[in-house]
């Protein structure tokens, strides 16, 4: 008998040390016991789990939000310790619970948990147990409860008979008409989700008449999502359905008077597009996008010009051409010149793609003039935006065209203010140095990858060393020989240690791309004399560049040379000399 109650003494420890911890005044005591709850639950069993463990956390939901959202994270995963699906319906009340408290991420955690286990439940479980709670939600005293409601409707709609299914659309109807605007707006916000579940017929005589009402609502905060409803409601319509039931409400949204709706209109657009299909885009999302293009407010115009591209990529072939040029194209030569250097950024982003759709012609004549113009805009970013684009031009007119007025934005841009600027610039000289010929470059544009190479900014200085690698990979060894490697060798005799350490840096990127031959030749001289430099921080990356370039030379090479300026650097009487210099030997050897 005492052998007996020792057992179960035992077996309630850990629910006992759960109570402890959680009654615990230490948030991150409480907070790791949540976190060991799979194992609580592992060692109390299934049935004690769900007689004693679930009623116990259910009670007890009044913690701080860190602890109640790990629990609502942990009970999602609970149906194995519960005795899998046929009991997964004991895990509700917790999570029902936690759906309802005011911490936005604590109920959304809890719905995400409870769309999770509604898979889990049987069709007779779900109208038993899973349905009634979605509907206490929906009607709850708190709007938390009303908002998380309506993340589970679509969840378990598809399963339920059809008298079931008239009382959840019935439900959810309710919450679209909610007096509280946070309830409608997550309404709004779930609706297109509920729409891909509700049968084609429930969908015409319900959801189109709760979307239509969501985007005439007093709020502009719901009424934006009723426009990204739009998206999923037009993808299950037919084409005569879209004209009559979703563009007049459409139409109204891209002349709202609000800026944050016409915003998300243009940020939608191109998925709008695509829903409503090629007939409706030229009679109706034409025009809209030109207003939208023109809209007063430079946010609305920033999220149309991002779009530019992708929507005149979209355009039925048949009129792509004419609709660019006759209706989006004057609009652009607009935004080219906009007071708002965020529109004109957004647009220098896209705009290059152009070029490809109008064909060589049009873009000589069109578009070319706007990407002269943006070369020489006062805004860094829109500059940058037409040089790092180049290739879409490239392809259609060659680069001739633009070299002229590309070379001041080059130089501009490489000795801007900003080190971001000059670091961004840094990135896109491989790409332009393909794409202007080696002559070009070396004409215009060596002078300025060697003045990277001292910027004082270091990030630009290690930038620029990859860049040569790249540079050295496009054009060749010999162009290295001839035209980077005497200049990189100069920059050992600098009187400033930082350029001396630059020149190692290069170096180190250099010999992979020249292979063994110029490495022996003409760095590895530069690099054994500098392990004699005055300056220990110079003399340790000697020893890291030795080790860098030591299997891109020969054996005879490195027992010769090498290893030898290693040992002399290993007696060094700095201790991070001989570290690196003895680093160096086991690994060379």
């Amino acid at each position: 008998m005492a052998a007996s109650e020792a057992n179960t003494d035992d077996s309630l420890y850990p629910i006992a040390v759960l109570i402890d911890e959680l009654r615990n005044e230490d948030v991150q005591l409480r907070l790791n016991s949540i976190k060991k709850l799979s194992t609580i639950a592992l060692a109390l069993g299934v049935d004690r789990t769900r007689t004693e463990l679930i009623p116990f956390l259910t009670e007890t939901i009044y913690d701080e939000d860190e602890v109640l959202l790990a629990l609502a994270e942990q009970l999602g995963n609970f149906t194995p310790l519960v005795g899998g699906p046929e009991h997964v319906h004991c895990l509700l009340p917790p999570l029902e619970s936690l759906a309802t408290v005011e911490e936005t991420v604590v109920r959304d955690k809890a719905v995400e948990s409870l769309r999770n286990i509604s898979q889990q439940h049987s069709t007779a479980d779900l109208e038993q147990h899973f349905v009634p709670l979605v509907k206490r939600l929906a009607s709850g005293d708190w709007f938390t409860s009303r908002t998380s409601a309506c993340g589970l409707f679509s969840v378990c709609y598809p399963r339920v008979s059809g008298a079931v299914k008239a009382d959840v659309r019935n439900h959810f109807r309710n919450l679209c008409q909610d007096d509280t605007p946070m309830v409608r707006r997550a309404a709004a916000s779930k609706l297109g989700e509920f729409a891909k579940v509700v049968e084609p017929e429930y969908m015409k005589s319900d959801l189109i008449p709760m979307w239509a009402n969501l985007a005439l609502d007093e709020q502009d905060s719901v009424r934006l999502l009723a426009v990204e409803a739009c998206v999923s409601i037009a993808d299950l319509l037919q084409q005569e359905d879209v004209e009559h039931l979703v563009m007049p409400t459409l139409r109204q949204a891209a002349e709202d008077k609000s800026w944050r709706v016409r915003y998300t209109v243009a940020d939608k657009f191109t998925e709008l597009q695509k829903a409503v299909g090629s007939e409706l885009t030229k009679a109706d999302l034409v025009p809209a996008f030109q207003n939208l293009l023109k809209d007063c407010e430079a946010e609305v115009r920033a999220a149309a010009a991002q779009k530019v591209k992708d929507f005149c990529q979209n355009l039925p072939k048949d009129v792509q051409e004419q609709v660019i040029m006759n209706n989006i194209l004057p609009c652009v030569k607009d935004l080219v010149s906009d007071p708002n250097q965020h529109v004109k950024s957004a647009l220098a982003s896209v705009i290059m793609g152009l070029s490809p759709i109008l064909g060589k012609h049009n873009t000589i004549e069109h578009l070319l003039p706007m990407f002269l113009s943006q070369l020489k805009d006062e805004c860094p970013e829109v500059r940058l935006s037409i040089i790092s684009n180049l290739d879409c031009v490239n392809e259609v007119i060659g680069i001739q065209q633009l070299s002229q007025s590309l070379l001041p934005a080059i130089v501009e841009l490489a000795e801007d203010v900003k080190w971001r600027v000059r670091l961004a610039i840094i990135e896109y000289m491989p790409l332009l140095a393909g794409q202007l010929g080696v002559e070009f470059f070396d004409e215009k544009l060596n002078t300025l990858c060697m003045t990277w190479l001292v910027d004082h900014v270091f990030a630009i200085r290690e930038a620029a060393t990859e860049n040569l690698k790249k540079l050295v990979e496009r054009f060749g060894s010999d162009w290295a020989t001839n035209t980077v490697i005497p200049k990189v060798v100069s920059m050992s005799r600098d009187q400033n240690y930082l350029h001396r350490m630059t020149c190692l840096f290069c170096i180190n990127v250099l010999a992979e791309a020249c292979g063994p031959e110029v490495t022996s030749k003409l760095m590895l001289p530069t690099v054994l004399s500098l392990a004699n430099d005055n300056v220990a921080n110079v003399r340790f990356n000697v020893a890291k560049t030795l080790q860098r370039i030591g299997p891109v030379l020969d054996p005879s090479t490195m027992q010769s040379q090498v290893k030898p300026c290693l040992n002399k650097l290993n007696s060094d009487s700095d201790v991070d000399v001989r570290f690196f210099a003895s680093e160096a030997l086991s690994v060379l050897t």
